[in-house]
């Protein structure tokens, strides 16, 4: 098979989505000197990629039809599907030989209808899903998870050095997704273990402030742990992943184990507490799940003995 030619500087980009991840990622690509034209659903977050230097598309269609690389980053399976499936989407748009780098977190049986959708048309697609928060984006310090064809991915190294630390090939089509399912889930019930440990020492008494501190101190704690431990102890939940998306994310976890059989009792649980925090806004962080947590004991101490 001959190599397939890398991607340059000399490629024109195109960003499809400027939420959490996406504007900083966007921003690297531009400041790392790839031209570009951006597109968003709603057009005020493009004014600062603009005033840096990136065209503004007025849709999808129209942003393929100008760009060697289309990347989006967008928020859920419907999402991907209308921008590149729908009238007026990418791939009627698309000249052949484009390569599409789709890094939303979606299900693997999205990823592989693009994969199919794109291939039938001479342009190559990878799922390359992203893991770290919005400040990690900013950073240039994500991790990339990639599937789809591996000369397609090795091609794209230049992009991936301007927006992370390290990326990963883990297989064909979907495989890039299926592993941030993976990532998230291990995510999400970590964030629930640390919630319930929290409350548990209120339950004891310990005092609240210093339990924090020692927590964040201990092997068995992570450093995003420990980072959401501190913005927990300041009852500070700004979203750097916003618990809506966590609960998304928990959803397509769950329902990827019940077409396989399996059962994920604890990402069950966790994914309940989640669903009940969302009723005070799904924009805070998904770390928003200490305080429910602890709220339940305080719940329970106001309670008097029988």
């Amino acid at each position: 098979m001959t190599p397939l030619k890398k991607i340059t500087k000399n490629h024109r980009l195109g960003f499809i989505g400027l939420g959490h991840l996406g504007s900083p990622m966007a921003r690297r690509l531009l400041s790392a000197g790839f031209p570009m034209v951006v597109y968003n659903r709603e057009s005020n977050k493009t004014e600062a990629l603009s005033t840096l230097g990136a065209e503004v598309a007025r849709d999808p269609g129209k942003l393929a039809a100008e760009v060697d690389v289309v990347l989006s980053c967008v928020v859920d399976g419907a999402a991907v599907e209308a921008i590149y499936l729908g009238a007026g989407g990418v791939l009627r748009n698309a000249r052949p030989g484009t390569r599409i780098i789709e890094m939303s977190t979606v299900a693997p049986d999205t990823s592989r209808k693009l994969y199919g959708a794109a291939r039938e048309l001479g342009i190559s697609a990878l799922d390359v899903a992203v893991s770290g928060s919005s400040p990690v984006a900013e950073a240039g310090t994500l991790t990339l998870l990639g599937g789809g064809d591996r000369q397609d991915f090795d091609a794209a190294e230049a992009i991936f050095q301007a927006i992370a630390k390290q990326w990963f090939y883990m297989g064909p089509s979907g495989s890039g997704v299926a592993t941030k399912l993976v990532v998230n889930t291990l995510l999400g019930t970590g964030m629930q273990a640390i919630a319930e440990a929290v409350a548990l020492g209120a339950s004891l008494g310990l005092p609240r402030d210093l339990l924090f501190e020692t927590l964040a101190k201990t092997a068995v704690v992570s450093p995003v742990q420990a980072a959401k431990l501190a913005s927990a102890k300041r009852h500070d939940y700004t979203p750097q992943f916003p618990i809506r998306l966590m609960h998304k994310d928990f959803g397509l976890a769950l329902a990827a184990a019940t077409r396989a059989g399996l059962s994920l009792p604890a990402t069950e649980a966790a994914a309940g507490v989640n669903d009940a925090e969302i009723a005070n806004g799904g924009e805070e962080d998904f770390s928003a799940v200490v305080r429910r947590m602890e709220q339940e004991v305080t719940a329970e101490i106001s309670v008097p003995a029988a």
